[in-house]
C-alpha cells in the first residue's frame, strides 16, 4: 500500500480552479471585489507545487495555507486560479522530491505578465534543530539538537511573481503547467518565522511544453477516497475516456477525472488481481497520477492503491524509538490520518507527535514498494527493523486509541505525548532525505550506489534513544540505486552526474544495518548506520544554511 502522498487536510491539495477563471463570464482586479468580462476560456492551465529544503534544520511538517493564486492580465486585472475565500492547506514537507498537483481550469487566450499569489496567516511547523545551536525567540525557541512544534507568525502574504517564465502566452487549444516552488530555506527566517516576501523565497516555473496535441503529463499525484465510477456519455470523446473516477480530497472537493485503456492499476494481489478499473471500489483510499489534455480533460496514467475503506491508519515519520515492559515504544509526528469523517477526534493535529506501542508478537509488517523493485537482502518484518527517520503508515489496533492530559510541547519530546495507541501493522513508506555525497566510500557507477551525509544529522541508530546525546558527529547512510531510479536535475542524470560534495534529496525505503559501526574517519564521519533503496534522486543547488 502506497500512503506516502496521502492528502489528508496535511498534503497538498487539488486545488480546482473553480473560480472565477475555472469559467467564462470574470475578472477580478488584484485587491478588488468586482468582475469584469473576460473572454471564454480556451486553454487549460494546471499549477503544481514542490519545495526546496534547507540545512541545519529538518522540517519535519510545515502545513502552510495558499488562499489565492491567479494570473496577471497584460491589460491589466487577475484571472483567478482558487476559489475565493478558502485557503487550501498545504504539507511542504512531503516535497523534497515530489511535486503535488494543485489543480487545472481553463483560461483565455493572451499574455499574462505573471502569477499573483497570497498565502494564509496560518501555518504549522515542526523541525528538529541539528543546527549546534539555540533557534528561534520566546514561544517558538527551539534548543539544539530537539524536535519543537512551532505556530509561527507571517509577513508579506501577498506575493507577485513577474520574472521569468513570465511573460507567458496562452494559445486556444494548447495546454499550460506551472510549478511553484517554496525555498524554505529563505522563508523561516532565525526568529521562526515566515516572511514569504523573502528574495527568491517563492519562485514559480513553466513545465515543459509537450508535442504539438500532447498532454501535459507528471504533474503530481492526487490522493483521495473514491466515491464511485460513473460512464463517460459526452460526445465527441476525443481522449476515448471509457469511464470517470469521482474523487473526493480530504478537504471536501470532488474531481473526476478519466479512465482510459492506458491507465494501469497498482493492487496488491490480496485485494485486486484484474488489473483495471474494476479494482475500484467507493470508500477506498487511492493515489492518481494525472495528465492535462489539450481539451481540460484530466486523465489517469495510474491508480495506486493505498488502503481500504474503514480502517483507522495513521503515517508519520519515526523520531524516537525506545522500549517499555518488553514492548517498542515508536514516537511519531504526525503527517497524515484518516479522511473525514473518519473517528479520528483523539488524534492531535497533524504535525503534533503520537507514541505507538510496537508488542512483541502479533504485529505485521510490509514494505510500501508500489510497482518499485527493491535490492536484495533488505527486510522489514519484526520492530528490529524499525530506524528513526523512516516514514510508516500504522493501523491502529480497534480499541487503543486513547489522549492524554499533555498539551502540544514546544520542547524536545517532553512528558507523555498527547496521543498514544497500539500498533495492530506497520507499513515502511519511502522516506525523504536530503545530504550531501559523503567521500566516505567512492560513488559505484557500475553497482549504483553512493554515500550519503545526511543534512542535518537528524538520523541515529535505531537502538539508541533519538536527542539523546552524544549525537553522532556525522551520520552516513548507503544510497542504494536501482535500473528504475530516476535521476533529475543532474548533468547527465544518471549516477554519473553526481560528485563528492553534491547536495541531493532521496525518495526511498530506509533500512537500518543490524550493529551500530564504531569506524570513524575524520573529516568523513563514521560508517554508514543504513541503507536507502532509492526510488528518485534530485540534485539540488546546496547547501545552503537556513540560517
Amino acid at each position: 500500500m502506497r500512503k506516502a502522498t496521502l492528502v489528508l487536510c496535511s498534503v497538498a491539495f487539488l486545488l480546482f480552479m473553480s473560480g472565477c477563471g475555472a469559467q467564462s463570464g470574470t475578472v477580478c482586479p488584484a485587491g478588488s471585489n468586482g468582475c469584469g468580462p473576460i473572454a471564454v476560456p480556451t486553454a487549460p492551465v494546471s499549477l503544481t507545487i514542490t519545495d526546496t529544503p534547507p540545512a541545519g534544520v529538518t522540517v519535519l511538517f510545515f502545513q502552510l495555507g495558499i488562499s489565492s493564486a491567479a494570473l496577471m492580465y497584460q491589460s491589466g486585472g487577475d484571472l483567478p486560479l482558487l476559489p475565493f475565500n478558502t485557503p487550501i492547506p498545504v504539507n511542504l514537507s512531503q516535497l523534497q522530491t515530489d511535486s503535488a498537483f494543485l489543480g487545472s481550469g481553463g483560461a483565455s487566450a493572451g499574455t499574462y505578465t505573471g502569477m499573483s499569489l497570497i498565502f494564509s496567516p496560518n501555518s504549522q511547523l515542526t523541525i528538529y534543530n541539528g543546527s549546534g545551536a539555540a533557534i528561534g525567540t520566546g514561544a517558538n525557541a527551539c534548543a539544539n539538537n530537539s524536535v519543537c512544534q512551532v505556530t509561527p507568525t507571517a509577513t508579506n502574504l501577498t506575493v507577485s511573481l513577474t520574472t521569468a517564465p513570465f511573460p507567458v502566452t496562452v494559445t486556444a487549444n494548447t495546454p499550460l503547467a506551472f510549478k511553484l516552488d517554496i525555498h524554505l530555506n529563505t522563508v523561516i527566517q532565525p526568529d521562526m518565522s515566515l516572511n514569504f516576501g523573502a528574495t527568491n523565497g517563492v519562485t514559480v516555473s513553466q513545465l515543459p511544453a509537450p508535442p504539438s496535441g500532447a498532454p501535459i503529463s507528471a504533474l503530481g499525484s492526487l490522493t483521495g477516497t473514491v466515491k464511485g465510477t460513473l460512464p463517460y456519455s459526452v460526445i465527441p470523446n476525443p481522449d476515448q475516456i471509457q469511464s470517470q473516477l469521482s474523487l473526493q480530497t480530504g478537504d471536501g472537493r470532488t474531481f473526476d477525472i478519466g479512465l482510459i485503456s492506458s491507465t494501469t492499476y497498482t493492487y496488491p494481489n490480496s485485494v485486486c488481481t484484474t488489473s483495471n478499473s474494476a479494482c475500484l471500489a467507493t470508500g477506498q483510499i487511492v493515489k492518481v497520477e494525472s495528465s492535462l489534455q489539450a481539451d481540460g480533460n484530466l486523465l489517469a496514467s495510474n491508480v495506486t492503491y493505498v488502503q481500504p475503506a474503514g480502517q483507522m491508519v495513521v503515517q508519520g515519520n519515526i523520531i524516537r524509538l525506545s522500549a517499555s515492559g518488553g514492548n517498542t515504544l515508536m514516537d511519531l509526528v504526525l503527517q497524515q490520518g484518516p479522511p473525514p469523517p473518519a473517528t479520528a477526534a483523539a488524534l492531535p493535529p497533524f504535525g503534533n507527535r503520537a507514541t505507538v506501542t510496537v508488542p512483541p508478537a502479533g504485529v505485521t509488517y510490509a514494505v510500501d514498494s508500489g510497482g518499485f523493485t527493491l535490492p536484495g537482502g533488505l527486510t522489514f518484518t519484526t520492530s528490529a527493523n524499525l530506524m528513526v527517520g523512516q516514514q510508516v503508515s500504522v493501523v491502529v489496533a480497534p480499541g487503543s486509541l486513547t489522549s492524554t492530559s499533555s498539551p502540544p510541547s514546544s520542547t524536545a519530546i517532553a512528558g507523555p505525548a498527547p496521543t498514544i495507541f497500539t500498533a495492530s501493522s506497520i507499513t515502511l513508506e519511502p522516506s525523504q532525505i536530503t545530504g550531501s555525497v559523503s567521500g566516505w566510500s567512492a560513488i559505484n557507477v557500475s553497482a549504483l550506489n553512493f554515500t550519503l551525509a545526511t543534512y542535518p544529522n537528524f538520523f541515529v541508530p535505531a537502538a539508541a534513544t533519538a536527542l539523546a546525546p552524544p549525537v553522532p558527529a556525522s551520520v552516513n547512510l548507503t544510497v542504494q540505486a536501482t535500473a528504475a531510479t530516476t535521476f533529475t536535475n543532474l548533468t547527465p542524470d544518471s549516477i554519473s552526474g553526481l560528485a563528492v560534495g553534491d547536495v541531493v534529496s532521496i525518495k526511498g525505503w530506509l533500512f537500518p544495518y543490524g550493529a551500530v559501526p564504531q569506524i570513524c574517519q575524520a573529516g568523513l564521519g563514521c560508517a554508514p548506520i543504513g541503507e536507502i533503496a532509492a526510488e528518485a534522486i534530485v540534485g539540488r543547488p546546496g547547501p545552503t544554511p537556513l540560517f
